[in-house]
């Protein structure tokens, strides 16, 4: 949060930084208290923030992040020439399976998903492009952290592992062996870790020296499901956008 000390630039983000998936509309009152400036200060802010189009004030008064900031985002390198050659994978993915499918990268100790497509009868996800998960308890996740550096995999084992349901791995020697897993397989499954009715089936996507720069997966619903029978089809949608990205392998 931001703090009167601070400079402009940190009090700007520190407005931005208020909204989150669990906050997308806040009053003036509301920002200025999650961001912890003066309200006089937060109102300033505001105001040129819904000037310039990075936040958008609704009739009701309550604001909300704007396109412009949408729009500056999308032009993030990483994700506009990875979603632009995943995209005809992921969609015979979807076509495929019927089911939902999602592209993410790796930021931080976190997964952020850049992309996904969502089955009308598919099984109910949480997630949401631009949204963050940690990296121990989804597919995605598994798959980035099974091949991120050492040095971030230790960090993540020596952190507490968030519990999200009964099935969420948060044993650290276990992590460790499903990494090695995920490794030697080439494939994760994430099962019922963050709903107790889903499971996801995630490969890598290789960039062209062959590293691994994000992951995609299948969610589909825990109880009628086999996670091997998806196994074929994702790993050759991963190969397929590897390909496009100029991967070797």
């Amino acid at each position: 949060m931001a703090r009167v000390g601070d400079t402009v630039t940190a009090r700007v983000l520190g407005v931005l930084d208020a909204f989150s998936a669990e906050h997308p509309e806040l009053t003036l009152t509301e920002i200025a208290r999650r961001s912890a400036l003066p309200l006089s200060t937060a109102h300033r802010l505001v105001a040129e923030l819904a000037g310039w189009g990075a936040l958008e004030r609704g009739d009701d008064g309550r604001y909300r992040i704007g396109l412009r900031l949408w729009e500056v985002g999308a032009l993030a390198p990483r994700s506009v020439g990875l979603r632009e050659a995943a995209m005809p994978f992921l969609t015979d993915l979807h076509e495929v399976t019927g089911e939902n499918v999602q592209l993410a990268v790796l930021d931080g100790a976190e997964v952020v998903y850049v992309d996904r497509i969502s089955g009308r009868g598919a099984v109910n996800v949480i997630t949401r492009v631009g949204g963050r998960l940690p990296l121990h308890a989804t597919g995605v996740g598994l798959v980035l952290l099974a091949h991120a550096p050492a040095a971030l995999q230790e960090q993540v084992l020596a952190a507490p592992l968030r519990r999200y349901t009964e099935r969420t791995i948060c044993a650290p020697a276990e992590l460790r062996r499903v990494l090695a897993d995920v490794r030697r397989t080439g494939v994760a499954v994430s099962d019922r870790q963050i709903e107790l009715v889903a499971l996801s089936v995630a490969a890598p996507v290789r960039g062209p020296r062959d590293e691994v720069v994000a992951a995609l997966s299948v969610v589909v619903p825990a109880a009628t499901s086999d996670a091997r029978a998806y196994v074929p089809v994702v790993r050759a949608a991963a190969r397929g956008v590897s390909r496009s990205l100029g991967a070797s392998g």
